[in-house]
């Protein structure tokens, strides 16, 4: 026992260790996924706002450079030199303003008659309308300074170099390039080296190449893209945040999911082992609920059910127990401790009143033990009972594709014992499958009586499964009846109907069923045939009949 225990905690740590570092990898790739993809955003935001500025420029330059063409003062007088400067100084892009004649910047804004030769400067492109643009223009010699521009005939303006304010977390770095142009000219918002983008500077889009992120968008007033670009390394370190975030949400996760599978694992493994020692110290409990005939509402028979609390005091479910017990294979064990402790329980209100009928459910693993048959007759010579009191109650689903457990059905119908299918109409329900196992009784699941007085179309079946019974001669007990709308519901139908439910009592102890059979013997002296009574004892009421 010490060495199994030793076993699951190893099994548990081993698992939460393995869930939290998947869970921690997984955070982190998630969150560097989304850096990433923030990242990117990032970069079409800031080439979208460069762009719509670089729009702005072109619009306000262009109209410019028609108000410099119609100026008139004297060609670079000090005064038109002047009226460049006010017009330079009002304008929010433009950087400087000025003549050019015969290939030579005759004057300027800020330089105001420079000497230098405009074969220095290379022009990019011609528009239709006679446009030039440029991309190194400055009439002073510093290379620093070499500004993108348009020329116009005589006249001439060079834009700022001012940027969108900072769009991101990370630094970017911006490329303009005119299409169809081989040359570049590449600007960065913060001090250092500058350089181009790697890829096609004239695609709109995103892409990666190495480690660096790309965003290109062009103009759709004019030639130019931008492109904003940024390291890989340089943006996982902006949105480190959302990575570390992730990670520690991921890591979390595992932990959680390491402990929830730890619970599950320890706590199946616990109520396996705790459910075969309750077993074999005998601590499972029964309980009886009673079954009613519903036109006279007096008892007829009681379905036995185990009950068992864990350790700790808390009930575990039927559905739960049981079903470790099948998958353990332990079933048959919980079976027979139920069989006989009923038998006994029940033994001398059995042999005193023929009529009155106990239901015991059995399991599919009961109906393939070869020895299942053998220790139900010794069960009942033991108690020196009937076969007739009592009644085996199966699912279809647990004679489903299985020959030896219908063999063993009907084997059991041989004996003499009543055959109910639990649960009718929420397994396998066909007529093929009724008539085969030569069934008594169906007793309808009580998800069909809860519906009863609601708009619900299950409701619907229920006189289809009630005409079906008398068309087989199948007697009905009717499960979950917890309102007398739902028992009057099957007061009009001419056939055996019974009753199950809270409305007629609930599972209770051996003694207290007791109790409620002496309760109602007086109501039933004071009505009953006297003739009948000195034979029958009928303060049980009529049981289903064997057909």
């Amino acid at each position: 026992m010490i060495r199994i225990r030793k076993q699951r905690i190893l099994v548990a740590r081993a698992t939460k260790f393995t869930l939290a570092a998947c869970g921690l990898a997984a955070g982190y790739l998630l969150g560097h996924a989304l850096a990433l993809q923030l990242a990117e955003r990032w970069l079409e935001q800031y080439s979208q706002l460069t762009t719509m500025q670089n729009d702005a420029s072109f619009v306000e330059g262009r109209s410019l450079l028609g108000v410099l063409q119609d100026s008139h003062y004297s060609f670079c007088s000090e005064a038109e030199i002047a009226y460049f400067r006010e017009l330079v100084f009002r304008s929010e892009y433009l950087k400087d303003a000025g003549r050019i004649h015969d290939g030579r910047i005759e004057c300027s804004a800020t330089a105001g008659h420079p000497m230098r030769s405009m074969e220095q400067f290379n022009s990019k492109s011609t528009q239709q309308d006679g446009t030039i643009a440029y991309g190194n223009l400055v009439p002073i010699r510093d290379a620093n300074l070499k500004r993108a521009g348009l020329q116009l005939g005589t006249a001439y303006v060079v834009f700022g170099s001012h940027l969108p304010a900072s769009a991101g977390p990370f630094p970017m770095l911006v490329s303009s390039t005119i299409k169809d142009s081989a040359l570049k000219h590449s600007e960065r918002r913060d001090s250092g080296t500058t350089h181009g983008p790697e890829v096609d500077p004239t695609a709109d889009g995103t892409e990666r190449l190495g480690d660096m992120l790309y965003a290109t968008r062009c103009s759709t007033l004019h030639s130019s893209c931008v492109t904003a670009f940024a390291s890989v390394s340089a943006a996982l370190r902006g949105e480190s945040s959302i990575i570390a975030g992730c990670t520690v949400v991921g890591g979390l996760s595992g932990i959680l999911l390491g402990m929830a599978f730890s619970f599950i694992y320890d706590r199946s493994r616990d109520l396996s082992q705790q459910l075969r020692w309750a077993i074999s110290r005998g601590e499972l409990q029964l309980v009886y609920q009673p079954i009613v005939n519903l036109n006279t509402r007096r008892i007829v028979g009681a379905e036995v059910l185990a009950r068992w609390n864990d350790e700790e005091g808390n009930p575990v479910s039927p559905d739960v127990f049981i079903k470790i017990a099948e998958e353990q294979g332990y079933v048959g064990a919980i079976t027979k401790i139920v069989l006989q402790r009923a038998l006994r329980d029940f033994a001398e209100t059995l042999r005193s009143c023929p009529d009155f009928r106990l239901s015991i459910n059995v399991a599919a693993a009961d109906l393939v033990d070869p020895g299942f048959l053998a220790m139900l007759d010794e069960s009942l010579e033991r108690e020196r009972l009937n076969s007739k009191s009592l009644v085996i109650e199966i699912t279809e689903r647990s004679t489903a594709e299985s020959a030896v457990a219908m063999e063993t059905i009907r084997e059991i119908r041989r004996k003499g014992h009543s055959i109910h299918i639990d649960d009718f109409g929420t397994g396998y329900s066909n007529l093929d499958k009724l008539l085969y196992l030569f069934a008594d009784t169906i007793k309808i699941d009580k998800a069909f009586t809860r519906v009863i007085g609601t708009e619900s179309v299950t409701v619907a079946i229920l006189p289809q499964i009630l005409s079906m019974a008398k068309l087989l001669n199948l007697e009905v007990i009717v499960e979950g009846v917890e309102t007398d709308h739902q028992a009057d519901y099957f007061s009009p139908v001419e056939q055996k109907i019974y009753g199950q439910g809270w409305l007629f009592g609930r599972p209770v102890a051996a003694e207290q069923f007791h109790g409620l059979l002496a309760d109602e013997r007086p109501k039933a002296l004071a009505t009953a045939d006297p003739a009948r009574t000195q034979v029958a004892r009928p303060w049980v009421g009529q049981a289903p009949q064997v057909a």
